[in-house]
């Protein structure tokens, strides 16, 4: 109605009109300048996951994909994937190879993934492990996935740790055939979240990738668990590097988004920059903030920690 009005009056008004049209062209041309850069990719893969964007994008997952692709982010990470409905999960697969994101990791879950297990060398969880890995296959191939977290459960304090560590690997080694002729990658997680995990080190984690000895089987390094067990970060990848495959992301204190606690991830993201890694970061945590505020917040420290 404005420019209607100032075109039906005189040559003021029409010099009046085209400044006005200058100053809508900037604006439009601000807002398309703000809608690129919110969907610019970030220099790293990062992958969110399920309820991550719930408040901005609404609970469907696949609405959440869809608005984690227009923030800039081209993978997602389900921990769950196994056990969402097989309809479900091959939605996820056609959408993300549609917007051609990646899908990250899945857990391969035994049910006995947190007590005695592998360690043990006891045939039923070994069993357990093999079925589980068949059946991973099948989800990874309707989700479009190449990696799935293994973790052998706790220590078996009754035997000597050489022992464990040969039943876990001769376990791993079980898996690791079924996976490697659909070229599926498990990756071994070692974990902080309680003393009795068998898994503890990155450097552990390294050995029994060694003594597997195949490219189905390797480590996934998750930040934030080994700030906690052992720190040394960029020191340990190195050591570690010929066998990372993945790489989760998490802040400590606290596990939420990179700038809240003490890891400094935009040296640690600078040097996996300059080592050419050109795979995953899974951001396994929770976010700081509350909201659409707290999601806002969220994308803007990965921006920053990206840069």
């Amino acid at each position: 109605m404005e420019r209607r009005k100032f075109l039906q009056q005189g040559t003021l008004a029409g010099i009046s009109a085209l400044a006005l049209g200058g100053i809508a062209g900037k604006s439009q041309a601000a807002t398309a300048g703000e809608r690129a850069a919110k969907e610019k990719p970030f220099s790293l893969n990062y992958a969110p996951h399920d309820g991550m964007f719930k408040n901005s994008a609404g609970a469907d997952f696949l609405d959440q994909i869809k608005y984690a692709y227009d923030q800039g982010f081209r993978s997602i990470e389900d921990n769950g994937m196994m056990h969402r409905p097989v309809a479900e999960q091959e939605k996820i697969g056609s959408l993300l190879a549609k917007l051609g994101m990646t899908m990250g990791v899945f857990v391969v879950d035994t049910g006995n993934n947190w007590k005695t297990s592998l360690a043990s060398g006891k045939q039923e969880f070994t069993d357990a492990f093999v079925k589980t890995c068949q059946e991973s296959v099948d989800v990874a191939k309707r989700c479009n996935a190449k990696w799935a977290t293994v973790v052998p459960g706790f220590f078996d304090r009754s035997l000597p740790m050489g022992i464990q560590s040969a039943n876990v690997v001769a376990a791993l080694r079980k898996g690791a055939a079924i996976f490697e002729p659909h070229n599926l990658v498990m990756v071994l997680e070692p974990l902080s979240d309680t003393p009795d995990l068998f898994l503890r080190t990155s450097e552990q984690t390294y050995e029994i990738c060694k003594a597997v000895n195949s490219p189905s089987c390797k480590i996934l390094y998750d930040i934030y668990h080994m700030q906690r067990n052992t720190g040394n970060l960029i020191p340990v990848i190195d050591m570690c590097w010929d066998e990372i495959a993945y790489i989760q992301i998490g802040d400590n204190p606290g596990r939420r988004e990179p700038g809240t606690g003490e890891i400094n991830y935009r040296n640690i993201f600078r040097h996996l920059r300059k080592k050419g890694y050109q795979g995953i970061l899974g951001m396994e945590h929770g976010i700081a903030g509350q909201g659409k505020e707290g999601e806002a917040a969220l994308i803007k420290a990965y921006r920053e920690a990206d840069q």
